[in-house]
């Protein structure tokens, strides 16, 4: 039968998919001869997931995989320089293309490409075709190229975020309806193809221009009508490159296809086809379950893929929203608890008003014992009033009563022998404890993410949920909106709120069943449990306890900064010769470059030069109005950064501000601390330190700092064995003096700051692998200069350069390096070519160091508790390798005496440093006089 009306044509952006398994999945290689094969993995998935999920009466009756075949096509006859920006094809992805050709033909469907024509170009025919047959057309794919063919039954679908785009979801893009899409890229142009546009014209005034004056070629024509003269000028001058950028950006609907609309009807797949690929692949898993479907015997597969770290695993459960229930009284509720005492686990996850847990409200709390299982215990959500508005007070029905909920539940979340099981759990044991539930013991499904997967990708459910579960969780965004229209969740209704906040529950359940026992195969299960693990805890009290902050001397410093800014600027305009805004890159540029000529000047997409701190780092070591730009920047950024923003983060209640930590957050195991981030506060400059003298101790109190004495030196001393520096700690010297002495042939006794400053610049440059052109921004000093320094620190210690290289082969060989303490830093970039070659291997380099020195500060952390809980103090907070303590008058010696022996003792027993690690202390009324 033809295709006509009443078929449904898919076509699917084959790029998109590979590029997307390509960055979700771990490097897998398949075990038998080493073939990468992780994109064909994510790919095969993906076709797997579509099959499945596409039937019933929305199906397609016509589906294609739509493919890019070469790189050149008819654009590149038109403009020679398009896409000539595009980063080289990552190495182990190029022989994973023609094998994902191979697995859509595999699973039977259509699979099409033609030379010299792009993949967007054989859809836009397509498309058009089944349209005028009266046919409809979705594109899977979120392509923003691929909006102008949206409407009159052509729609587009993000499968990513399962968001359809039709008309309006593209003048939501755009600002303009897809007949005017190609009009308004013409005008905005596209780095990322290299397509020029026009200058300083972006996709926002490209719509406003379009809007007003109804297409492109009355816009160029009327040209000279337009009052703001760069505008005009803009316009007029580069009418000729804007129309060559429109012929660039449209779609060709005519590509000559040696094919029909009738040859892409959907076929099932043939297992005599599907199976063996698959076997041929390794892709055990996979095999298993598309042969249940298909119901065949699997191939038998010796080998399976390696990966760093395992390859995913999909749950065999299927996710069925059927069950999931909505629990509304305490009968309903005491049966899940009987359940959850017959099995000794839960999945918990709690729904609230906000993401700061100091004062949020709880909303509800979801509950699975087994895979597909699931509930909601819904508490205050709102009920809708008749004009379809919220009521102020008005409860929905089939609600439990907090008090009641807790009650009940309080038993389970506290018992020792019930294990209960969140993703950042962290979050949510301090929701309960704020409501008098100490919730233990726990495991966290994304903390053993991060010890098997720390390196190669985030740890969001959402995300683990797609790689490893092979499912795209129900989105936030719809439920609750965005903007000034966003609504909170106690305002979802139960009908959405159920099914939502149910399935997370048994997202982390089902990644919880397969984590488990992928620690133990990672050979990381005493990172997660020593490490990983007890640092929920720890933290959670921490953040809940916060940090006094002094209002006043906040208000005081940002008016100080105000006048010498204001000081700096009249210094900044006598150099200059005229007064002009500081704060704007643009004027700024055309100042350093066009007026003063100084060497460097590049102009980006809108026309206006590079300004950034890179760019007035390397002409501050030659001129001093960038030194003073840069110093203006750095007060304007203490100001809005910190003294006014910190006021906004005091708690009314506690007159505290409660940071929060990731524990998750980078790879080598550093924390890092957010809303607001404490952990940025720059004390290289005097301005910077001052900021510490707002944190404040309460009264008859006192803050105490401990901090480790250069542990990063210190650890790079033992893992590189270098015999000079281990000497150096051990007599106690002055490192960074030694270094100097060392390299510059000072003696110890002429040492000068400045010389020390630079050493120790170069200290723990070497550790960050800083190049000349770095170090050279550091020190304001020639390259030429700060490259000698750094080839003379090598010749002295060879032992490090010895390290390096060696760290850089293991990264290569194994695909992870590793601290002292076992935990793995994935560096799938390690073998990358191009730019990032040289970051990824910098990276490694450092990760091991880095990476030792924050465990040992956690080992400190997890243990430090006990030690100090007969002592009147609280651990307040974690700066890098400072802990800072609020402890009670009279008792400042005892704490830090208990501390520094945790602290120094952090690695023992299990790493056995050649060098002993020291911690100073201080104390005072505030954190600066305390640190």
């Amino acid at each position: 039968m033809a295709f006509g009306k009443g078929h449904h044509l898919h076509l699917i952006d084959g790029s998109a998919f590979i590029f997307r398994a390509y960055h979700a999945l771990p490097p897998l290689t398949r075990k038998s001869d080493g073939l990468p094969i992780g994109a064909v993995s994510g790919f095969c998935n993906m076709l797997q997931r579509y099959v499945e999920t596409n039937t019933g009466d929305d199906a397609p009756t016509h589906v294609a995989v739509i493919f890019d075949k070469g790189s050149h096509t008819f654009r590149n006859e038109m403009y020679e320089q398009y896409k000539a920006n595009r980063d080289a094809m990552p190495e182990d992805l190029r022989p994973q293309i023609p094998l994902t050709r191979r697995a859509t033909e595999a699973f039977n469907i259509a699979c099409k490409e033609l030379e010299g024509y792009e993949a967007d170009d054989i859809i836009a025919t397509l498309a058009v075709q089944a349209r005028a047959a009266g046919g409809r057309c979705t594109i899977i794919s979120s392509d923003k190229d691929l909006m102008q063919l949206v409407g009159d039954g052509v729609e587009m679908l993000d499968a990513m975020k399962n968001k359809r785009i039709d008309r309006e979801g593209v003048f939501e893009k755009f600002g303009v309806y897809p007949d005017r899409v190609v009009d308004v890229q013409a005008l905005a142009g596209d780095s990322v193809d290299n397509i020029p546009g026009a200058p300083g014209i972006g996709v926002k005034t490209a719509a406003l221009l379009i809007n007003e004056y109804g297409d492109l070629d009355a816009l160029l024509e009327r040209a000279g009508e337009i009052k703001q003269p760069k505008r005009r000028e803009t316009l007029i001058n580069h009418a000729e490159q804007i129309r060559l950028s429109r012929r660039l950006v449209l779609l060709d609907e005519n590509t000559p296809l040696d094919f029909t609309l009738d040859d892409l009807e959907v076929r099932a797949p043939n297992p005599d086809d599907l199976m063996p690929f698959l076997a041929e692949m390794e892709f055990r898993t996979l095999t298993k379950r598309i042969a249940t479907q298909l119901d065949v015997d699997p191939p038998v597969i010796d080998d399976m893929p390696t990966a760093a770290p395992d390859a995913p695993e999909i749950a065999e459960v299927p996710f069925d929203r059927s069950g999931y229930t909505q629990v509304s009284d305490a009968a309903a509720l005491q049966s899940w608890i009987d359940d959850i005492y017959e099995r000794g686990h839960v999945a918990v996850d709690t729904e609230t008003t906000g993401l700061d847990e100091m004062t949020a409200d709880l909303v509800g709390i979801s509950l699975c014992v087994e895979a597909g299982k699931a509930c909601y215990i819904p508490l205050i959500h709102k009920a809708r009033a008749s004009d379809d508005l919220f009521g102020s007070d008005d409860l929905a029905e089939g609600q439990m009563k907090v008090d009641e909920a807790l009650a009940l539940l309080k038993p389970v979340l506290e018992d020792e022998s019930i294990l209960k099981i969140g993703q950042n759990m962290k979050y949510d044991a301090k929701i309960f404890a704020q409501l008098g539930i100490e919730v233990a013991p726990i495991d966290d499904t994304m903390l053993m993410s991060y010890a098997m997967h720390g390196g190669l990708h985030g740890h969001g459910m959402d995300m683990l949920s797609e790689r490893y579960l092979n499912h795209t969780p129900i989105p936030i965004k719809p439920l609750l909106g965005s903007g000034k229209s966003a609504i909170t969740f106690d305002k979802v209704p139960l009908a959405e709120a159920v099914p939502y906040a149910a399935e997370d529950a048994d997202i982390t359940l089902r990644l919880w069943q397969q984590f488990k026992p992928g620690l133990h195969r990672t050979q990381v299960t005493r990172v997660y449990e020593t490490l990983e693990r007890p640092m929920v805890a720890v933290l959670a009290g921490m953040e809940r306890t916060g940090i006094k902050v002094d209002r006043d001397t906040l208000s005081r410093m940002s008016n100080a900064f105000s006048q010498k800014m204001a000081g700096l600027e009249d210094e900044i305009y006598e150099m200059v010769g005229r007064k002009f805004n500081v704060g704007s890159p643009k004027q700024l540029g055309e100042i350093l470059f066009d007026e003063m000529s100084l060497p460097g000047g590049k102009k980006g997409k809108t026309g206006a030069y590079a300004t950034g701190a890179d760019v007035l780092e390397d002409l501050a070591t030659e001129h001093e109005l960038p030194r003073r730009i840069l110093d203006w920047r750095q007060l304007s950024k203490l100001k809005s950064t910190y003294t006014d923003a910190l006021q906004d983060h005091i708690n009314a209640d506690t007159g505290r501000v409660h940071t929060s930590y990731s524990i998750a957050g980078a790879s080598t195991g550093r924390l890092a601390s957010t809303d607001p981030n404490l952990q940025n506060i720059p004390i290289r400059t005097e301005e910077g330190r001052r900021i510490r003298e707002a944190f404040v101790a309460e009264d008859s109190k006192t803050l105490v700092a401990l901090d480790y004495s250069q542990i990063e030196l210190r650890i790079l001393a033992h893992i590189a064995d270098i015999p000079a520096l281990k000497q150096a700690f051990q007599e106690g010297q002055d490192i960074h003096a030694m270094t100097a002495s060392e390299m510059f042939d000072v003696p110890m006794d002429e040492m000068t700051p400045e010389i020390r400053r630079r050493a120790k610049a170069i200290n723990f440059g070497v550790i960050y692998g800083i190049s000349g052109f770095g170090l050279a921004r550091n020190l304001r000093i020639p390259r030429s200069e700060a490259q000698g320094f750094i080839d003379r620190y090598f010749e002295r210690f060879p032992g490090i350069r010895t390290y390096m290289d060696d760290t850089k082969a293991f990264a290569k060989e194994h695909g992870y390096v590793q601290t002292l303490f076992g935990r793995r830093i994935h560096t799938p970039n390690i073998t990358a070519k191009g730019p990032h070659a040289g970051f990824a291997a910098r990276a490694a380099i450092n990760a091991p160091i880095q990476g030792t020195a924050a465990d040992v500060i956690r080992r400190a952390m997890i243990r430090m508790p006990a030690a100090i809980q007969d002592i009147p103090a609280k651990m307040l907070l974690q700066v890098h390798d400072e802990l800072l303590f609020e402890v009670e008058a009279g008792a400042e010696d005892r704490l830090i005496n208990a501390a520094r022996t945790v602290m120094e003792g952090a690695a023992d027993p299990v790493v056995k440093l050649d060098v002993n690690l020291t911690v100073d202390a201080g104390k005072g009324p505030n954190w600066a006089v305390a640190h």
